[in-house]
């Protein structure tokens, strides 16, 4: 319903959105996977926050749980304990993994990864903590509140533009990496591995698309080879 709305918002609120889609991103690409679930940079406190809070906009499970089912999908990916495995078909390892039971080997295999460090972050501690509250304040309310007040957009614009259809096509680029950046693309890193590079994944998902090269060397802080060229959270 969004998209209907798209003709009729100002350019300040779809700016508003663009902006909001970018935050939303980075708290899942330079957040919840590079800088928490692989470690694979140091970030200041500061950062921390700022991330943890984009993050809470993106509302894709808090960063603990992201982070602890991101692990799991490197370690034992495309198995049983795979929490989005891709070789249970698109559907699946886009969005039908978070509407079905997690399969027994996921809950086994991640009950016994190494989390020690996340649990020893005050920051990732704190967002679980409150999520729900900062989720509603940050995912929903903030992107909806600032076009109505500051520029005079209506609420209901506000609502359905800035706020659910960039919370719906985030979601979607995320996704994507799980479903499509497993299926198709080439593997230039990796052939003896599923996930491909993808570069409408990379468009989408702010520089996640490199997929083949990501689980070939899941601890570079880049996510690809070619630098910060079409991959915006290498650039930020």
């Amino acid at each position: 319903y969004g998209l209907t709305l798209l003709f009729s918002a100002s350019a300040a609120t779809l700016a508003w959105g663009i902006l909001c889609y970018w935050i939303s991103a980075l708290g899942v690409t330079a957040g919840a996977h590079r800088l928490w679930s692989h470690r694979s940079y140091k970030a200041t406190f500061p950062l921390r926050v700022f991330l943890a809070i984009a993050n809470s906009m993106a509302f894709q499970n808090d960063i603990y749980e992201w982070a602890r089912d991101h692990r799991a999908h490197h370690k034992y990916s495309e198995t049983d304990a795979d929490p989005h495995n891709a070789s249970r078909g698109f559907f699946f390892s886009h969005i039908g993994w978070l509407l079905v039971r997690k399969h027994p080997d996921v809950i086994e295999k991640g009950s016994k990864l190494e989390l020690s460090d996340l649990k020893a972050d005050e920051v990732v501690m704190f967002q679980r903590r409150y999520y729900k509250l900062s989720v509603i304040l940050m995912c929903f309310t903030i992107p909806t509140v600032v076009p109505w007040y500051f520029w005079g957009e209506s609420l209901w614009i506000s609502y359905f533009v800035p706020g659910l259809l960039r919370y719906t096509l985030v979601l979607n680029a995320t996704w994507l990496v799980n479903s499509a950046a497993h299926m198709w693309g080439n593997r230039p890193y990796d052939k003896n591995i599923s996930p491909r590079e993808n570069r409408f994944v990379t468009f989408s998902a702010i520089g996640e698309g490199f997929h083949n090269y990501h689980h070939t060397f899941p601890y570079d802080y880049s996510a690809s080879e070619f630098g910060w060229k079409v991959n915006l959270t290498t650039c930020f």
